[in-house]
């Protein structure tokens, strides 16, 4: 299909620092703001300026940086919020409000007709600032889709740039959103921005579906970063659409690794060893099989390169590990193995591997191999 121009938002230093127990100093946000501009965000949510204090130092700090991306405020459907938001300096605003029946009735207390008038006087007023409009229709994914579709409606009449669909306790299916998403381009005139969490495991996917449904914009955070299980991760969704979709949006993705380290720190949260993209097992290769196939060509089980997100192959000893690895391991260290010695190695590799219960470091091959061979002079 002919994709429309695909714009990443990223939300890193909001709904990222939603997560529970994690904080940014402001110091790390303005590092964090600068990265995702130089991997190539199109657009940053800095957070919420009504929060006040160090919250609306720093989002008027990173205005202040001069970034090629847009920097956006987030609020609440109240004028004051946004009023925060322009004291900030932002071009842009989300404007968030619920919109499932749950939601209006146990969260908000209120009825639909009191929800579209508060989204569509907020959203008129931040046209007259000037301000790139992003409506939220908070818990989309349980809304009623012919309410959805006046909230729409109403949104682009009131001077909304684009609704932020947001499937916010994660509970949709790519074909449910493919299906939810097509339905509402189709009976509306705003563009739509999903905005996924990772509940079921299927926040990337979602998102992923959603473009191909007709979203323009995806809603992403570093690592997957975000309240309870996190929402559709940066590196995933822009590899996904370069690599799966044929849509390169021309990002540093060298970078990803680096970002995702410093995140990782950052939020005190850890970068898994698998996890995808950017994990350092990513390209670690120990089944023989598998090993093998890298050394003679590394497309037969790496879909990308390693230095285009910033990591590096491995080819890692253990239990599961052939005698190809292992000729290919000692040649690294100057050390021309034939098909015999590899043999008795590997015996002796794959016990100390069963025992340690991991695979072994350089040193450690070495102390096997000169047990089996006699010290080397």
């Amino acid at each position: 299909m002919a994709y429309q121009n695909i714009k990443i938002v990223d939300t890193t230093l909001r709904d990222g620092e939603q997560t529970a127990g994690v904080v940014f100093a402001n110091k790390e946000k303005l590092r964090i703001a600068r990265f995702l501009d130089e991997i190539g965000v199109h657009q940053i949510e800095a957070g919420v300026p009504v929060m006040g204090g160090d919250e609306k130092k720093v989002i008027s700090d990173i205005v202040k940086l001069g970034l090629k991306a847009s920097i956006m405020g987030w609020n609440r459907a109240v004028i004051s919020d946004i009023e925060q938001s322009i004291d900030c300096g932002v071009d842009a605003v989300a404007i968030s409000i619920s919109t499932s029946d749950i939601h209006i009735k146990h969260k908000l207390q209120t009825t639909r007709e009191q929800v579209l008038e508060k989204m569509v006087m907020a959203a008129e007023f931040a046209k007259k600032e000037g301000l790139y409009i992003s409506v939220n229709a908070e818990d989309a994914s349980r809304t009623d889709m012919d309410f959805l579709i006046r909230f729409a409606d109403a949104a682009r009449e009131a001077g909304a740039d684009r609704l932020r669909y947001c499937d916010t306790v994660g509970i949709l299916d790519p074909f449910t959103t493919y299906d939810r998403v097509k339905t509402l381009i189709e009976n509306t005139d705003i563009e739509i921005e999903m905005h996924t969490h990772n509940d079921f495991g299927m926040a990337t996917a979602n998102t992923m579906a959603g473009i191909r449904a007709g979203a323009t914009h995806a809603g992403v955070t570093v690592m997957g970063l975000g309240e309870r299980a996190g929402n559709a991760a940066l590196e995933e969704v822009v590899m996904a659409l370069k690599h799966i979709e044929g849509i390169d949006l021309a990002f540093k993705t060298e970078m990803f690794r680096t970002i995702a380290e410093y995140v990782s720190l950052a939020s005190g949260r850890e970068l898994p060893a698998w996890k995808s993209i950017v994990g350092s097992n990513m390209f670690a290769h120990e089944s023989g099989i598998h090993a093998d196939g890298a050394i003679k060509n590394p497309l037969t089980y790496e879909v990308f390169s390693p230095e285009e997100v910033g990591l590096e192959r491995q080819i890692i000893i253990g239990k599961h590990s052939g005698t190809k690895a292992l000729i290919v391991k000692f040649g690294e260290y100057g050390i021309q193995l034939t098909k015999e010695e590899a043999n008795e190695l590997l015996r002796k590799v794959r016990s100390a591997a069963v025992d340690l219960k991991r695979s072994l470091f350089d040193k450690e091959l070495m102390y096997i191999y000169d047990d089996v061979f006699g010290c080397r002079a």
